[in-house]
């Protein structure tokens, strides 16, 4: 029964901490424009860079709890998935691409952990 009081103590104690995001809006426009550079200026191929960049900046500025967030992608590994998602998108005619979405929020959650 004790170790019962000890967990309830420490889901009291998370739900008193604090959520935000300190991230600022300057920081925001340069990393986007320079995704977008990135992007434009390699036609397209190195999206995967562009957006594991913007999205390791959005976690590493968002605490949940008290604790921050880490994104723990590559654009490597993005990669990978997104040539497998466009070839799929090419081989169902398109029908594949109402999935991409949601494929690619499930990539971002599996790297998205606590930092400390």
């Amino acid at each position: 029964m004790s170790a019962e009081v000890v967990i309830n103590n420490d889901i009291t104690s998370q739900r008193n901490e604090k959520s935000y995001f300190d991230g600022g809006l300057l920081q925001y426009i340069g990393w986007s424009i320079l995704g977008v550079l990135v992007t434009v200026c390699t036609l397209g191929i190195c999206y995967p860079w562009s957006f594991t960049m913007i999205f390791s900046w959005k976690a590493k500025h968002t605490v949940i709890n008290g604790r921050r967030l880490k994104f723990t992608g590559t654009a490597i590994g993005l990669f990978g998935n997104w040539i497998k998602w466009w070839f799929l998108c090419i081989i169902t005619l398109g029908i594949y691409s109402f999935w991409l979405f949601i494929a690619l929020e499930k990539w971002k959650t599996k790297h998205t952990v606590f930092q400390n």
